[in-house]
């Protein structure tokens, strides 16, 4: 059960931490001055929305997230949010594709060539099917956890944890609602499709409670460390650099490798969380089938998504939000329906 637990944890919170929470440039972006309380309410509201999302999962015993979205939706509305999740997760993995190749070029490795690398591990990752997936959390994310932790740790022991927290000054505390809401739409197409492997309702709580406290904390670590050096931020288009400037060099390339993982974790649950949706249409193996969605995505990664993300993105903000309502209400509105 804990072994099993811990890898679900690790699930979620690849999931969670993409290139953008990683980078500081998504909790900088809904957090920064006066959110002590706002990520406080963030881990509530997401430890949560796991374990809702994780027992209705269970519940059905899913492979995808339709079952979970008809329970907490209804048929109507899960046509609209399939659409969405659909849109969601392949648009987020072509950026991640451009990403994985725009980050190797650090390096002086040609673009092309970085995204054939990320294509070529993707593939190779899904040869085992969904314990590929989970295999590879179990590795990379504590390296993450651990790397991302010392830089935070180092930066606040050099500036003797200097936090400040005034209860009388948590103003942004809606951002916690708008923070989990716009990641909720990946949580659900993830752990969605482990339903069926979920042997122990214990399972559930170990991961709901334990990557809510691990993201709480590095959250609020992090948004701590960034308030240090707010007036540098808008120097640098990745803030970790900002706090990265007194570091030796190698430190840079160290964290330029953690981003890189970040974005191989965020692009291996888009393609997971799609090809979770399409097997039962097509009796393909899975690689095939990742292979067969990654060589639609690597073309369009010479567009630029820019226009269609600043529409998409607001999109999913708002009509995230309903999806959140509907997640924290179930509990209460339906009580007793957890059961198998």
């Amino acid at each position: 059960m804990v072994t099993n637990g811990l890898k679900w944890l690790f699930l979620i919170i690849g999931t969670m931490i993409g290139a953008g929470y990683a980078s500081g440039r998504e909790l900088w972006e809904f957090f920064g001055s006066e959110s002590g309380l706002a990520i406080i309410l963030f881990a509530i509201l997401f430890i949560v929305s796991c374990t809702v999302i994780l027992k209705i999962s269970y519940k059905f015993q899913s492979s995808h997230y339709i079952p979970v979205l008809q329970t907490l939706m209804g048929k109507q509305f899960t046509k609209v949010y399939d659409v969405m999740i659909v849109l969601y997760l392949f648009s987020t993995t072509v950026i991640m594709l451009a990403g994985g190749g725009a980050t190797l070029e650090v390096i002086h490795l040609p673009y092309w060539f970085g995204i054939g690398i990320i294509c070529s591990l993707l593939i190779l990752l899904f040869v085992w099917d969904t314990k590929g997936m989970t295999s590879m959390n179990a590795f990379v994310i504590p390296i993450l956890i651990i790397c991302l932790l010392t830089v935070l740790f180092a930066f606040q022991y050099m500036k003797g944890f200097p936090f400040e927290i005034s209860l009388s000054e948590q103003r942004n505390w809606p951002a916690a609602l708008t923070f989990t809401a716009l990641n909720i739409l990946p949580l659900i197409a993830v752990l969605s499709a482990i339903g069926k492997e979920i042997k122990h309702e214990g399972e559930i709580w170990i991961a709901s409670i334990g990557s809510g406290v691990i993201l709480g904390s590095i959250s609020f670590l992090y948004n701590e460390s960034l308030l240090q050096v707010a007036g540098e931020i808008i120097l640098y288009e990745i803030p970790l650099f900002a706090i990265l400037k007194h570091y030796p060099y190698f430190m840079v390339l160290l964290m330029s490798g953690l981003l890189w993982i970040a974005i191989y974790t965020t692009a291996a649950a888009g393609v997971f969380g799609l090809v979770s949706r399409f097997r039962e249409y097509v009796k393909l193996p899975v690689w095939l089938l990742a292979t067969i969605l990654l060589m639609t995505m690597v073309p369009l990664t010479t567009f630029g998504f820019s226009t269609l993300i600043s529409i998409l993105y607001p999109l999913y903000g708002v009509l995230n939000l309903y999806v959140l309502a509907a997640i924290l209400l179930y509990p209460i509105l339906r009580k007793g329906t957890f059961s198998k």
